[in-house]
């Protein structure tokens, strides 16, 4: 009998030390699904941008990224001459070159659909596949060659999950979704009365 009280202690006292960290995880996941990144950085207080110029080196060839406002548009250096769209041919040397990778094929992706492994790329943007066993996907840029992303099983798995963990079942990437929301009200209210049932004497 008296081990049984012991038990029943134990975990008592237990469970009253990981409900005050549930319930500080809770309200800080309210905190971080009621506010919108972008404002805690303070991203509207930037001004427009001027135009800004990056040189670059694409296949051996000096690159000129002219950023006006958002609008980017690109030239040879010093020639001044337009640059074209990379090859599919040029994005697998590419992939070659920047990665530790062996590609197998290429195709060009030109439309976002949502959740892709890609978001937040722009595009048109080409599509490496590799001969690994992971899956693995390279991702090009089709105008400067830098290496946009690498997608393999194990990202997808993290993808899935943290999808799951952020309940953006659609987008996974919004933290600010509604579900989230109504479910992180819930979850303080069941913190908040789980430590009030903990201190009743009777329940």
């Amino acid at each position: 009998m008296a081990k049984k009280f012991t038990i029943r202690k134990i975990h008592r006292y237990l469970s009253i030390f990981i409900a005050i960290q549930l319930l500080l995880w809770t309200v800080s996941g309210i905190y971080f699904a009621f506010n919108k990144i972008e404002m805690v950085r303070g991203e509207q207080y930037r001004l427009p941008l001027e135009t800004e110029y990056r040189i670059f080196k694409r296949l051996g060839q000096e690159i000129v990224e002219t950023n006006d406002n958002g609008v980017k548009t690109y030239s040879t250096h010093p020639q001044n001459f337009p640059v074209d769209m990379l090859s599919a041919e040029e994005a697998i040397t590419i992939a070659k070159e920047k990665t530790s990778l062996n590609p197998l094929s290429v195709s060009l992706i030109e439309k976002f659909d949502r959740g892709v492994e890609y978001r937040g790329r722009r595009l048109p943007i080409y599509k490496v596949s590799t001969d690994t066993d992971d899956g693995i996907n390279i991702y090009v840029d089709s105008m400067t060659g830098d290496i946009a992303a690498i997608r393999s099983d194990s990202w997808r798995a993290w993808d899935l999950l943290w999808a799951l963990h952020i309940m953006d079942y659609r987008d996974r990437d919004n933290i600010n979704n509604l579900l989230l929301k109504i479910f992180s009200v819930l979850a303080l209210v069941s913190s908040i009365t789980g430590i009030i049932l903990f201190f009743k004497k009777t329940i």
